[in-house]
């Protein structure tokens, strides 16, 4: 193998390495100010976007053991790596599509499993994670305030009347 190809695949290597997931997408349509758009509004999640050969992203998936996406190595291709959190990422890429209708989301793999752009897109709507740990909490204090009032109920049920005087 030539010394530029295998310098490609091991950049792409490291890219790959960076997070538990990896997301493909189109970029055919995206600008240049677009992408360093993208890249501004992914950096506040650590997330980073590469535009990489087709070619390459598939030797160095197979290398790293990922699960098959040729599905996703057709035309341009960009992936998505980085930051430990792929919901958020997921809302970015989802937002930045709404708003610019460019960017086109191919396939993604999540955790070493594949996942299709329909599903990155269900995730991109799932609230943040703090959101949830605040449902929860509130669930919990909705649960144990409730069993407070059920037994103070009856404490004062149980209590005797104070004679009359």
């Amino acid at each position: 193998m030539r010394a530029e190809k295998s310098y490609l695949i091991a950049e792409v290597e490291n890219h790959l390495k960076k997070s538990d997931y990896v997301i493909l997408t189109n970029f055919t349509k995206v600008t240049v100010a677009d992408v360093a758009q993208l890249r501004g509004q992914l950096a506040n999640e650590q997330a980073e976007f590469h535009v990489v050969k087709n070619s390459s992203l598939r030797v160095a998936a197979k290398a790293l053991g990922l699960p098959d996406i040729d599905s996703g190595l057709t035309g341009p291709t960009a992936v998505v790596v980085g930051g430990k959190n792929p919901f958020a990422v997921a809302k970015v890429l989802k937002k930045f599509f709404e708003a610019n209708q460019k960017l086109e989301v191919k396939i993604g793999v999540l955790d070493r499993k594949p996942i299709s752009a329909a599903e990155l897109s269900e995730l991109a709507d799932l609230p943040s994670l703090e959101v949830l740990r605040s449902q929860l909490l509130s669930l919990f204090t909705q649960t144990a305030a409730a069993f407070v009032r059920v037994v103070d109920a009856k404490v004062k049920k149980e209590e005797p009347a104070a004679p009359a005087a």
